[in-house]
């Protein structure tokens, strides 16, 4: 049986936006099961092998909130494949413009919007999740696992983890169970329902092409934090309450 790995992570801001919410963002007080799982993704994933089954979230510290103002851009970069063709050479870039001047938007509009942001700040998480092999792959799980814990151990990822927004890094280290781990923070939150993940996390992921109509599958639960304690459903029960899968 798979063993949970697990890892503290911290950073100064966060924000896990609540889906409702369309034009200003406003973070749920934890972190998700799904910013969770794309920080064990950033560290480490085969996703033709395996995939991350986050299965508990501990608050180490106090939900705080802080009001911040952010510019962003408008426009959203096209799909991977369309990426793919400018790196290629394949196709002519087209650049996203954040600003400038009307001779080059075409438009007196900008490229950009602000907006609020209620984020949180001085966020501590430890957690907790184990590997699920794809068929084919049970044999290989105490390699994905020591491969795992070298990576933590030195540092290393595949890209930055973040907190929800790219422009807020997750920092991160080892824990080894009952090694001296200090208690959670005496936090009860009945949040309600919770953004799960965006993605099906039933099948070996890959990446959505929009340019043929794929889109996320959203998935929602209903969170209670106990003691400082979210426990998190396996994305198969029938706690997670699934829409439309993809296209």
């Amino acid at each position: 049986m798979q063993k949970d790995q697990i890892i503290e992570v911290w950073g100064d801001f966060a924000c896990f936006t609540r889906p409702e919410l369309k034009v200003e963002r406003f973070s749920y007080p934890v972190i998700t099961p799904s910013a969770a799982r794309g920080i064990y993704d950033a560290i480490y994933c085969k996703p033709a092998e395996f995939r991350w089954q986050v299965t508990m979230i501990e608050l180490l510290s106090h939900p705080r909130y802080i009001a911040l103002r952010r510019n962003e851009v408008k426009d959203k970069v096209p799909s991977l494949r369309t990426v793919q063709r400018w790196m290629d050479g394949k196709e002519d870039p087209q650049p996203v413009f954040a600003d400038g001047i009307s001779e080059i938007l075409g438009t007196d509009q900008k490229g950009r919007t602000q907006r609020q942001t209620m984020a949180l700040k001085n966020v501590r998480y430890r957690l907790h999740a184990y590997i699920r092999p794809w068929a084919g792959f049970e044999n290989r799980i105490t390699a994905f696992e020591a491969q795992f814990s070298r990576r933590v151990s030195q540092g290393k990822c595949f890209y930055q983890p973040y907190l929800g927004c790219r422009e807020f890094p997750a920092y991160f280290e080892s824990v080894v169970a009952d090694d001296g781990m200090s208690n959670p923070k005496d936090v009860d939150l009945d949040i309600g329902l919770m953004l799960y993940d965006v993605f099906d996390l039933s099948a070996p992921g890959k990446s959505l092409d929009t340019e043929k109509g794929e889109t996320p599958a959203i998935s929602l639960f209903r969170a209670k934090v106990e003691q400082g304690v979210l426990v998190v459903p396996e994305y198969e029960s029938t706690e997670v309450l699934k829409g439309g899968g993809r296209a």
